[in-house]
């Protein structure tokens, strides 16, 4: 089991920067990638940024050039930087963790972004 705990979400205005962070505990060596997915009210679920163990990373096209992911394996840490926030990007984000065993994810609680036109 992997246990996720994200934090760092908040109200802010529109053009700020956010900088979430997701700390992962447990069996932290069955980790492969890691990643953000949000959720917007009537939305679904999509993916925001992933980082594979390896340091790949991949983005949506909307976050592109203003999102960055990275992770400190030392302090078994995934962080999205977030910046020129827009009310597009309002949202409930959650940490994700695959497993290295296919179709095993692992989910944080969420931590709400909220940006103020």
């Amino acid at each position: 089991q992997v246990q996720l705990v994200e934090s760092g979400g908040a109200l802010v205005q529109a053009g700020g920067s956010l900088r979430l962070s997701c700390v992962a505990s447990g069996n932290i060596a069955s980790i492969n990638a890691m990643g953000w997915y949000r959720q917007a009210p009537g939305k679904q679920r999509e993916l925001v940024a992933a980082i594979t163990s390896g340091g790949i990373t991949n983005y949506a096209d909307s976050v592109k050039g203003r999102f960055t992911i990275s992770r400190d394996n030392a302090k078994n840490t995934v962080y999205l930087e977030m910046n020129s926030l827009n009310a597009e990007d309002t949202a409930l984000y959650y940490c994700n963790a695959k497993a290295a065993t296919p179709g095993i994810n692992y989910w944080g609680q969420g931590t709400h972004v909220s940006v103020s036109s």
